[in-house]
């Protein structure tokens, strides 16, 4: 790691670990550096205005004042999943790298519960970057959205590609962007097999109080090699 790259990683453990603090010893630790070489960065931080300083004392080291640290985030994992899927689609864009980075942060401060929540949730959509987006009703899109991030059943309404109309309950398994269209895979319990539904063919969809079961994502298939998980990292 270059001295840059280390000021910069540097400046961001010290922030992410807030009033905790960081010794020099584990600084240097970290970074696989010298304590000296630590004491020297630090100086350098602080030239340039970041606010760290030395705590005296057992338990001390170095700090940085609270206006330069994340507070807790109360994020659910709906909004960290939905933060994921824009990233996905702007890959290659304008600051994309530093729209990354940002979520990695928010990710660092989330408690380990909404973490694993959100990791879960983000795991179960793929996203395919070939082709636009097709409209989608809004209400529809928020029921699938809250019973695939809940767990519950949907009842819906499809419309298949013969215009033929049929009522549906299915257990949400996961969103698949692909071919131009974003999809609802889920569990049919009419015909007890998994499904691909379109979302813009849905008509109606809302909750049920029913739990539903997750399946193995192996049982859903593969992706098109142009698609990907936005599991979190």
């Amino acid at each position: 790691m270059n001295r840059t790259d280390r000021l910069y990683a540097l400046r961001e453990e010290l922030r992410r670990t807030g009033r905790r603090g960081r010794t020099a010893e584990q600084l240097a630790f970290t970074f696989e550096v010298s304590v000296r070489t630590v004491k020297r960065d630090i100086s350098t931080l602080q030239s340039g205005g970041f606010p760290v300083w030395a705590r005296p004392g057992p338990g001390g080291g170095y700090v940085v004042d609270a206006s330069a640290t994340l507070p807790p985030v109360n994020l659910t994992p709906g909004e960290l999943s939905g933060l994921a899927v824009i990233l996905a689609h702007q890959e290659g864009q304008p600051y994309a790298t530093h729209a990354r980075t940002a979520l990695t942060k928010i990710l660092a401060v989330a408690t380990p519960a909404d973490r694993e929540r959100a990791q879960r949730l983000a795991g179960r959509v793929w996203v395919d970057h070939a082709g636009p987006v097709s409209p989608i009703d809004p209400g529809v899109r928020g029921a699938v959205e809250e019973g695939l991030a809940a767990r519950r059943v949907l009842s819906i309404t499809y419309v298949d590609e013969n215009q033929a109309q049929s009522r549906r309950r299915v257990d949400p398994q996961m969103l698949a962007h692909g071919f131009g269209h974003w999809y609802l895979v889920a569990y049919c319990h009419q015909k007890q097999a998994i499904r691909w539904f379109r979302l813009d063919r849905i008509t109606n969809a809302h909750l049920t109080s029913q739990e539903s079961t997750d399946r193995p994502i192996a049982d859903i298939g593969v992706p098109p090699a142009t698609s990907r998980s936005i599991a979190l990292e």
